[in-house]
């Protein structure tokens, strides 16, 4: 019997073990130690979680693979694999297993990956002469029992990423999403972990799993058997609609990989394996990331050149380096009821095309972006018009709008087709250096056309993905937003294909610090599109200061939601201000770990970035509303405990009248210890930069 140990030290790891004629268990999931040895824990828990879960071999949960071949072949439905080969490194494992009788094969990939994250996946292939109905196919991997409270996230249009708690119980603890993106109320991170685990402390072992259509996460606690031990297991995978994949003779199907990770040190920790992972995937942004406006909320669909042009040139003025378009310049788009589909440019709006914005923005040192919705049509539009057979619908019938739109079936090559070549065209014309891409609809009771009217959230997804990946091949040079209503589609697997995510549509600045807290928990701050809104709310029609609203956009990428022609002089010196301190100091916010603080005070939160040498943070003490007590102390973690440092305060905000220290202190003392708290002063937020002496 071997063992083998998966993961790199001080990283996520796994140990492996290979059984007699039955599939490996993993029978540990943490962090590689120098003292981690495989032989170790698999002479002490034997059993373990099997690497798929079988009913065969009295697994009392949820099965790893449902699926079966119909009437007249019932083995298929319960497998039993025996394993075929293995092979197994401490960066990858491979696990080849084979159902004679079921006529299945299982392939299974374990990899360590940058950052300290494992990642795993299946493949299931069918290898019989009928046809096999895949119903799910889930990763799952063990932890502990001292992890015995868990966290996840819900949420909703304008309040994505909201955390809940609970105590992990018996029994399974199923998150479902069937909206057909990533969804505004998806798990994002299945947490389980020791008792109050926090951001800079605990024991915790997180999931999450990188896809962007339906799926699911898992947590599961069983006994494994009469006078066996009790096991909780963590996990996940795509979530299959009935009939939605059908494995002809020969084929196979593929999970999305779950990422896994374990640290002893908090959410914070677990936070850190997946900002170093995005950090290292080719599509994260190779260049400091621009301050972006964004016109939505500055003209809506009234779209005039002579007020765009005014409105770039303030822009530029205050140090703006990309402009974006938003919708209402292509079809007939006037509103939102018309135009999605037609991915031509209106005449009536644009005589002359989009070249002069595009090269205005241009002579202005900026970059030029533009808004589309590539995956949906309004009824009201010319191709609908042309082809109302392009929709995912079921049945033969029209399902419900939703925002006046339904979806296109990108997975009918000529709907995929004229969306490739209409956004090419545009794209190529008009010089566009960003695409912010949208998806405004849910996709339920999508049935595609290209498999008789059988759920096609499948293939739309893989769809989108194609479309994306060969988009991004023609035009090299164009940077991509994911939008989705806002933070409706983040995760891992779009983040291979995105620079940037619309975090939420919910531009209030006091939301937004709870959003953005917690966005961070799966996506590092460099891709957390937040910009500084209006003084008044277009979503809460609540009233904020403007620094308030500029420090919030500080830790993320900094942009501007807001008509800047409305603004007064005085609103536009303090905005230039917020932008020079971002544009000094985006390197560091950009790069360093973040760290989120514990603290006892309902509404005084302190936040920021460390650097990875511990050299310089950038701190935040944030007051949200009225405190009940006197406020916290200001204190500073993550820093080098022996190193001094010097504090200076570098918001451009005048309140509240808060003086730092002017000696040194050492990273001990400002961890522990701390500044004296800010004074009471709802609505603020106080910046300093820590640098250590040399």
């Amino acid at each position: 019997m071997g063992a083998h140990l998966i993961g790199v030290p001080g990283g996520t790891g796994l140990v492996l073990v290979e059984r007699p004629d039955r599939l490996p268990a993993v029978v540990w999931c943490g962090v590689v130690g120098p003292a981690t040895v495989a032989a170790d824990h698999a002479a002490l828990q034997p059993d373990g979680v099997p690497l798929l879960p079988e009913s065969s071999r009295t697994w009392y949960g949820r099965p790893g693979l449902t699926g079966h071949r119909g009437a007249g072949e019932p083995g298929a439905w319960s497998p039993q694999f025996v394993p075929t080969a293995i092979s197994a490194t401490p960066q990858r494992a491979t696990v080849d297993a084979a159902d004679k009788q079921a006529e299945l094969t299982l392939r299974t990939d374990i990899e360590a990956v940058p950052g300290g994250l494992l990642r795993l996946r299946h493949t299931l292939t069918n290898e019989g002469t009928t046809g096999y109905q895949l119903e799910a196919l889930d990763i799952v991997v063990p932890v502990p029992d001292r992890a015995v409270e868990s966290l996840d996230f819900t949420g909703r249009w304008a309040r994505e990423r909201t955390p809940q708690r609970r105590v992990v119980t018996d029994g399974l603890w199923l998150r479902e999403n069937r909206r057909g993106k990533t969804g505004f109320d998806a798990a994002t991170v299945l947490t389980a972990g020791t008792p109050g685990f926090g951001f800079a402390y605990g024991e915790i072992w997180g999931v999450h799993v990188g896809w962007s259509g339906n799926h699911v996460h898992r947590l599961e606690r069983i006994p494994l058997g009469k006078n066996s031990p009790t096991v909780t297991s963590l996990g996940g995978g795509e979530l299959l609609l009935p009939g939605e994949i059908t494995l002809a003779p020969g084929t196979g199907y593929t999970t999305p990989w779950v990422y896994v990770g374990a640290t002893g040190d908090g959410l914070d920790g677990l936070a850190a394996r997946f900002h170093e992972y995005l950090r290292s995937v080719p599509a994260h942004p190779a260049t400091p990331r621009p301050v972006t406006l964004n016109v939505w909320e500055a003209v809506y669909f009234d779209h005039r050149l002579p007020v765009l042009q005014e409105l770039a040139d303030r822009a530029a003025r205050i140090g703006v380096e990309r402009f974006v378009l938003d919708d209402g310049w292509f079809g007939g788009r006037r509103h939102d009821r018309a135009g999605l589909g037609d991915w031509i440019v209106a005449p009536q709006i644009w005589p002359d095309g989009l070249r002069p914005i595009a090269e205005h923005v241009h002579g202005r040192g900026m970059q030029f972006g533009l808004w589309f919705e590539p995956e949906m049509v309004n009824p009201d539009s010319d191709l609908f018009r042309a082809h109302p057979d392009w929709i995912l619908a079921s049945a033969g019938r029209t399902p419900p709008e939703e925002r006046h739109q339904q979806i296109l079936d990108l997975a009918q090559p000529g709907a995929y087709a004229h969306v490739l070549e209409q956004m090419s065209a545009v794209l190529r014309d008009a010089a566009v250096d960003y695409v912010k891409w949208d998806h405004n609809r849910d996709a339920v009771d999508g049935g595609s056309g290209v498999v008789d009217g059988r759920p096609g959230i499948h293939a739309q997804t893989k769809a989108f993905y194609r479309l994306l990946d060969e988009l991004r091949s023609r035009f090299p040079h164009v940077e991509w937003e994911s939008c989705a209503s806002g933070g409706g589609r983040i995760d891992l697997e779009v983040l291979q294909r995105a620079e940037r995510v619309w975090t939420s549509d919910q531009n209030d600045a006091l939301a937004r610090q709870a959003i953005q807290r917690w966005t961070t928990q799966l996506v590092p701050p460099e891709y957390l599109g937040a910009h500084v809104s209006s003084p008044r709310s277009h979503q809460t029609r609540r009233t904020l200061p403007l620094d308030f609203r500029a420090a919030t956009a500080l830790f993320g990428h900094f942009g501007i939601e807001w008509d800047l022609t409305a603004a007064t002089d005085d609103d536009l010196t303090t905005l230039a201000r917020w932008i020079d301190v971002y544009r000094i100091h985006r390197a560091l916010l950009h790069a360093g770990r973040t760290v989120r603080l514990d603290t006892a005070v309902e509404d005084a939160w302190v936040y920021g970035v460390v650097a990875h040498d511990r050299s310089s943070a950038i701190m935040a003490y944030a007051q949200l509303d009225e405190l009940a007590h006197e406020p916290p102390r200001f204190r500073l973690p993550g820093l080098s405990r022996p190193a001094r440092y010097t504090i200076r305060r570098i918001d451009p905000a005048g309140w509240p009248d808060y003086d730092v220290p002017t000696v040194p202190l050492s990273g001990e003392v400002l961890g522990d210890t701390g500044l004296t708290g800010p004074p009471p002063a709802p609505l603020s937020v106080v910046v300093v930069l820590a640098t250590a002496e040399h």
